[in-house]
């Protein structure tokens, strides 16, 4: 029985995955940032302004749902030169269609830093994001997005000390 659902439920999701259209793309835009510290700093933390850029393969399984996958760089972190921070990232981000120009999505993001003599930040993080996009022509669109660190990306030696990326991304990109 358990072998029939399976090939049931593969069968099922094979005939949506192919009948759908994958899209491809590139995306730009604006970051502001800042780093959450616990306990709070005890110096100013300003945000930062910086841009994020990349490209990106949305996955549709139905006309409704898709999943976007991506790769991109991001200037993150706060405004002192010391707590600047680099990233590549790959956001996952499952998406819902809402009508004709709505989309509004959430996932799981990867970041790997890029920056050295940073020896004070760990060489990986992950943060959750969620977004919306409105799509202006079929190839044109605007987005809005939030990530919040949920792993601290200070290094070990911070024992007591915890600093978590928060980033808001306005963005516009061009589907191919």
């Amino acid at each position: 029985m358990k072998k029939l659902i399976t090939l049931l439920l593969f069968a099922s999701l094979s005939t949506l995955t192919f009948s759908q259209e994958t899209k491809y793309g590139v995306r730009a835009g604006l970051n502001i940032s800042n780093l959450d510290f616990t306990p709070d700093a005890d110096f100013q933390n300003l945000h930062r302004n910086g841009f994020t850029f990349g490209g990106f393969v949305d996955y549709g399984f139905t006309e409704l749902i898709s999943l976007q996958v991506e790769l991109q760089y991001s200037a993150e972190g706060g405004k002192a030169d010391d707590l600047k921070a680099d990233y590549i990232q790959m956001p996952l981000m499952l998406r819902f269609h809402i009508g004709d120009k709505f989309t509004i999505g959430a996932g799981p993001m990867a970041s790997l830093k890029t920056w050295k003599n940073q020896d004070a930040f760990s060489t990986f993080s992950f943060s959750g994001i969620g977004g919306v996009e409105y799509v202006i022509t079929d190839e044109l669109f605007i987005d809005a997005r939030f990530s919040y660190g949920i792993t601290n990306i200070l290094d070990e030696d911070f024992e007591g000390i915890e600093a978590k990326n928060n980033n808001i991304q306005i963005g516009i990109g061009i589907k191919i």
